[in-house]
Formats: structure tokens, sequence, C-alpha cells
């Protein structure tokens, strides 16, 4: 029963941190494929056009790849912290573990995982159980950032014409 505690919360890390990195991500490179924007005004265009493109890409990435990858990473790092009797060096190979795993895709992965870490590590602060209606409902919160998203975009195209 406290794996599936385990995996609800890791599956609403996903959810939290997939919605930040892509709007991160739409903040630091709003054009991937072409110049940079000229004005604040295309910035802002670029920006709310590629985040939800972005968080269609990194959504179902970060919740295979980065759960996986994050039960993974906190499985070992309890195993090796029962071995050597230190309850404290558990986060610490907790976080080099997700480290290695986000360096699959350097810049992009890398600051996924760590986005995610942090994000769980929050999560696990709380001491709050979260259980598999908890981690269903968590869907909410990416959809509802790529539907503000792409509702700006269809407002912005609406409005220009």
């Amino acid at each position: 029963m406290k794996e599936n505690k385990m995996i609800s919360r890791k599956i609403v890390s996903a959810s939290i941190s997939s919605s930040i990195f892509a709007v991160l991500l739409g903040l630091i490179m709003p054009n991937p494929f072409g110049d940079n924007p000229s004005s604040i005004t295309d910035y802002l265009y670029a920006f709310t056009l590629s985040t939800p493109i972005y968080l269609m890409y990194s959504f179902p990435v970060i919740l295979t790849y980065g759960v996986l990858a994050s039960i993974i990473s906190d499985k070992l790092s309890q195993f090796f912290a029962k071995k050597m009797k230190d309850d404290q060096i558990e986060t610490i190979l907790s976080g080099i573990l997700h480290v290695l795993f986000g360096l699959i895709l350097l810049f992009y992965s890398l600051g996924a995982s760590i986005l995610f870490f942090v994000t769980d590590r929050i999560l696990l602060s709380k001491n709050k159980e979260y259980k598999s209606l908890q981690a269903i409902k968590s869907f909410a919160f990416p959809f509802g950032v790529w539907l503000v998203f792409v509702g700006i975009v269809y407002i912005e195209h609406i409005v220009t014409k």
C-alpha cells in the first residue's frame, strides 16, 4: 500500500513539474526553431505559442520516464541509506541519481529532473498521503495550463484578424 502512495505522489509531482517546466522552457526559449523575437510583443506571442507545445511533448515523457526514474532513484537511495545506516544520505543519493537520470537529454531533461526532484521533495515534506484519485485529478493541472495558453493564442489570433 505504501508503494501505491509513493507512485501517486510521483504522478502528482510529474503533473506539477511538467507544467512548470513547459512554462519555464517557453520563457527561456520562446522560439526554438527561429530567430530571437525582436520585440516584447513578438516574445510574448512566441512564449504563449511554444508553451503548450512544450507541455504536449514534455508531460508524457516526465510522466513515464520521470516517474519511473524517480522511483528507481528513491528505492536505490533508500537501499543504500539502510545499508550505510545513515538516513540523511538518502536525500543526497536520490538527488544525485535524479541528476544522473536527467542527463539523458542534457539541458532539457536535466532541468526537468531537478524540477521533478524538488517538487517531489516538497510534496514529501508535507507528510500528506496521496491517493490514486488525487494522482488522476492532478492531470487537470497540466491540462489547465495547456488550455490557458491555447486559449490565449486563440484569442490573440481572433483579435489580430
